[in-house]
């Protein structure tokens, strides 16, 4: 019976488990080793020409100005999209949640709808939206009597200009999960608060935002190792540009590693890179362990 209990157990679990090593183990291992060779076009052509390089490829990763700028940029796209986009689902969500508000269904669907468009497609759109004398954005600015302003062009703006687009993308989804964690919420204990004259800010601040924190450390993490891996925003809109202001992590190693064919230097950024989603993913699980929620 036991024998028949891990044969069983083999047949469901092998095809998951091959899946995962196949798609997930050997590329992450073979990133690892081509990171610490000189793989380029010609190595594609004879691999004979591959040499080892040790860790010559890191080494230039730490003396590259650009690297250090795409680093840069990538966390302050995480440090501030992270939380703004946080921070209007959780608003977005807390309005839905109204029992006075018609229509939500529609509501939510329009919220939603951006979540599961084409990323191209939206940038495509937000281009239009920011082009310094068609775009309607700056129409409305015009019509208010402020200059123009040349959103994806100007160093100081384009980031700026990314980050809104992306927490409108974004925000939709972590709306969702927001008002699935406020319908969870006992509605006794905001009848106890309504009876003993609490006011909603009070309410907001002692019931539903303790209540939400496991909700909110989940959307928020998740939030922000998504947004490290930006790349279709910045690839689209502005190509990184600029003056390199928009350039992410993701966007400088696919151009090493396919604009350029130095593979073994993009294998190191993406090696770089799955190092910050691993962190923090432990410090997602070491958080979120229930004596800690």
């Amino acid at each position: 019976m036991l024998k028949s209990n891990r044969t069983t157990l083999i047949l469901f679990l092998g095809p998951a488990i091959g899946a995962i090593v196949l798609f997930f183990f050997i590329p992450v291992l073979m990133a690892l080793l081509i990171s610490f060779t000189d793989f380029d076009i010609y190595g594609l052509a004879d691999f004979s020409n591959v040499r080892f390089t040790g860790f010559k490829n890191y080494m230039l990763l730490i003396s590259d100005p650009v690297f250090w700028q795409a680093i840069k940029n990538t966390f302050y796209f995480v440090v501030v999209a992270g939380p703004l986009s946080v921070i209007v689902a959780l608003y977005a969500a807390l309005l839905l949640n109204n029992k006075l508000v018609r229509f939500k269904a529609i509501f939510r669907l329009t919220y939603f709808i951006p979540v599961i468009t084409t990323l191209v497609a939206v940038a495509i759109v937000w281009r239009f939206i920011y082009h310094p004398r068609f775009g309607i954005l700056n129409y409305i600015l015009d019509f208010l009597g402020i200059s123009a302003i040349d959103w994806l062009g100007d160093p100081f703006w384009a980031m700026p200009a990314i980050i809104i687009m992306s927490v409108w993308k974004t925000f939709g989804y972590n709306m969702i999960i927001f008002i699935a964690g406020l319908q969870n919420i006992p509605v006794q204990l905001y009848e106890a608060a309504a009876i003993e004259g609490a006011g909603r800010w009070q309410i907001f601040r002692n019931i539903t935002l303790p209540m939400l924190a496991p909700t909110t450390l989940f959307v928020s993490l998740i939030t922000m190792i998504g947004m490290f891996q930006i790349f279709a925003e910045p690839y689209v809109m502005t190509n990184g540009g600029p003056l390199n202001q928009t350039l992410s992590i993701v966007l400088y190693m696919y151009e090493n590693g396919f604009r350029w064919w130095n593979m073994g230097y993009s294998a190191a950024i993406a090696f770089i890179l799955f190092v910050f989603l691993l962190i923090f993913t432990i410090i997602q699980f070491k958080i979120q362990k229930p004596e800690n929620v």
